[in-house]
């Protein structure tokens, strides 16, 4: 287990070989200690789902383009659960929207992958001791260009419901958000309570939280009731 003076990260990370490259790179800095690696959104929220308060990563580097829960949603939900986490993009790719898109989700830096560990380190204190925004170069001036040219808004964008909830969970959650427990639901989906009690048990499974305030948090904050 870390210490006191150890500063708590972790990685989202699909790729292997990345992962490694990762790893190796942390490796050689003092002072850091990897919670978890995990290879998906959902992977990462469950590891945090489980975690004491005191133990949450200080940083967590998210990958983009990932199966199943992607680097956006991910950062997007996990910031609604977990304010105090930083996160920090690492990408190959220095697409234009995606570099919008992360910080509308609540990113605060955007790293190319290849940047070496002196790099990330530098970027991580940025982050915690300066309130920094760090940037690769290459991310840096196409941001500035893109915002010199545009009116793009850096406003909270409303995220997706994952696709994994289907169509009667989005039914009976947007009803709990209006209040309504479980017998109401009930009555008028023509349901047992026991079926709906499953739908919201699956519900909390699929958005990795414990209790119906943090689903309704979640819907209002990203506007899943319209």
């Amino acid at each position: 287990m870390s210490s006191s003076t150890t500063l708590n990260i972790a990685l989202v990370e699909d790729n292997a070989l990345n992962r490694n490259t990762f790893l190796q790179k942390i490796n050689q800095l003092k002072g850091y200690f990897i919670l978890f690696s995990a290879t998906n959104g959902n992977e990462c929220l469950e590891e945090l789902k489980g975690l004491p308060h005191h133990l949450l990563p200080k940083i967590i580097f998210m990958d983009i383009e990932m199966p199943e829960l992607d680097g956006i949603q991910t950062i997007s939900l996990a910031k609604s659960l977990y304010p105090q986490i930083q996160f920090i993009v690492l990408t190959v790719f220095d697409d234009d929207e995606k570099i919008f898109e992360a910080i509308r989700a609540g990113a605060s830096g955007y790293l190319l992958k290849h940047e070496s560990a002196a790099v990330l380190e530098e970027a991580m204190q940025s982050i915690l001791k300066y309130e920094g925004a760090p940037m690769s170069p290459a991310i840096a001036r196409k941001a500035l260009h893109l915002l010199s040219r545009s009116n793009i808004s850096l406003e909270n964008k409303n995220v997706t419901m994952p696709a994994c909830i289907t169509e009667r969970e989005k039914e009976i959650l947007q009803l709990m958000v209006s209040g309504w427990d479980s017998k109401r639901i009930a009555a008028a989906l023509k349901l047992s309570v026991l079926t709906v009690r499953k739908h919201i048990s699956n519900i909390y499974e699929k958005l990795h939280v414990n209790s119906k305030a943090q689903v309704i948090g979640l819907a209002h904050k990203h506007n899943w009731t319209n």
